[in-house]
């Protein structure tokens, strides 16, 4: 079994391996670490032995057995150790038990996604340590969803991974009163999840299509299951309407095609029909939140038949209207985009010039790529040049550098002819 083939597994059983163990267990730290330690065992025998029929059982078998291991050495292991042999018997993983956790659920994946955004952590520390355990995403590429240095995420995981062990966390279901905030933080990892499988942060390829599919398929499963929260439905729409792009977003050679440059015809109108329909019956409700305007702002991209029918007026109001909700730095970049196509570029130019002194943006390679592209189209571009330059040096995904090398290549070509 290769290392991909390895991922494929973990992103299919992680939340149901989590979820068995953190019902027999409790502790998230030790049940995530017990997890990770049968992932490195199923890397060093499956390719020896063969992978199991059953890879999620095989995978809670070994994590369960690290868990009776380390309560056998642990000073309270009288006590653990009768909690955890009632649950699970070291030396077997047959009968009824292993039937129940090993059936997939749908309320196990969307309870564990509302247990691990636990009231315990901020924000920030709920989504960061959900994603870290539902997507296996590495540090790295979360990271860079949150633009800040990898040592600092690692150090963000680690001291929330402390603060549920040293409050003595018990993973129970939210209350009602709970639900809102676990759920608007769920939705955030979901997201995210989306987002690293529609553009990846790094790596040879633009696209992780498993990762999109399975943030749209936990998220029809949320709203499934809360059909009348807004922002569920916002969410989902704006997946659908991003998503339908994908056949269009690479070339034959996996390259990246702008949004300027691709094949309409190749959108799925289906998706973008479904994600428009969800929006139609949710924005009349009343309060509209930050996903529902971002799905808006997707709906308008998908009504333009063509990329110059796009109607940038409204989609910088748009952004305007989500940098109230929501503001970000995300949100003020690619507003700067909207107001540079509608109002003309050194407008978009100076509605960026509130992140250039933002420390967190330093190594964002995005600031310096709109940058540069608002340069060009003002025909400053021997600064645009430096732009795209810096943009090449800092991305991490190779179809996203190629692209960016791409411009930079015909911007010198435009000088040195001087057209």
């Amino acid at each position: 079994m290769t290392t991909p083939q390895l991922e494929d597994v973990w992103r299919r059983e992680s939340l149901h391996v989590l979820a068995a163990l953190l019902r027999r267990h409790g502790d998230y730290a030790d049940c995530e670490d017990a997890a990770q330690e049968a992932v490195a065992a199923a890397a060093e025998q499956w390719p020896r032995d063969g992978v199991p029929d059953n890879p999620r059982g095989w995978l809670i078998r070994v994590a369960s057995r690290r868990l009776v291991d380390q309560a056998r050495s642990d000073q309270w292991r009288s006590v653990r150790e009768q909690t955890v042999g009632a649950a699970q018997p070291a030396d077997a993983y047959v009968g009824p038990a292993a039937d129940e956790e090993t059936t997939p659920s749908s309320d196990d994946t969307l309870l564990l996604l509302l247990l691990c955004c636990h009231p315990k952590l901020t924000r920030p520390s709920q989504v960061a340590l959900t994603l870290r355990a539902v997507s296996g995403l590495p540090t790295g590429a979360i990271a860079t969803a949150f633009l800040v240095p990898e040592p600092t995420m690692a150090q963000r995981l680690s001291r929330a991974r402390n603060t549920l062990r040293d409050s003595a966390v018990r993973f129970e279901k939210p209350t009602s009163e709970e639900l809102p905030a676990r759920v608007a933080a769920v939705l955030d990892v979901l997201y995210l999840i989306f987002n690293e499988g529609y553009a990846r942060s790094t790596g040879d390829t633009l696209l992780d299509t498993s990762l999109a599919d399975e943030a749209i398929r936990l998220t029809r499963q949320l709203h499934a299951y809360l059909p009348d929260h807004d922002e569920v439905a916002g969410a989902l729409a704006l997946m659908l309407l991003t998503d339908a792009r994908r056949a269009a977003r690479t070339d034959g050679r996996g390259d990246l095609v702008p949004l300027a440059e691709q094949d309409r015809s190749r959108w799925d109108a289906g998706l973008v029909s479904e994600g428009v329909a969800l929006l139609e019956k949710v924005l009349p409700r009343g309060h509209v939140g930050a996903y529902q305007l971002q799905a808006a702002i997707a709906a308008v991209h998908a009504e333009a038949q063509h990329y110059e029918d796009t109607d940038w007026a409204q989609i910088a109001a748009l952004y305007s209207m989500l940098d109230q909700v929501a503001p970000s730095p995300a949100v003020t970049l690619n507003r700067a985009v909207a107001v540079g196509m509608s109002a003309g570029p050194t407008a978009g130019l100076a509605a960026l010039q509130s992140l250039l002194d933002d420390a967190s943006l330093e190594r964002y390679h995005r600031l310096p790529a709109v940058r540069a592209h608002l340069l060009e189209m003002s025909g400053d571009l021997a600064e645009a040049e430096q732009q795209y330059a810096r943009a090449v040096e800092l991305t991490s995904s190779r179809p996203e550098q190629r692209y960016l090398a791409q411009r930079l290549s015909r911007l010198r070509e435009r000088g040195a002819t001087g057209r």
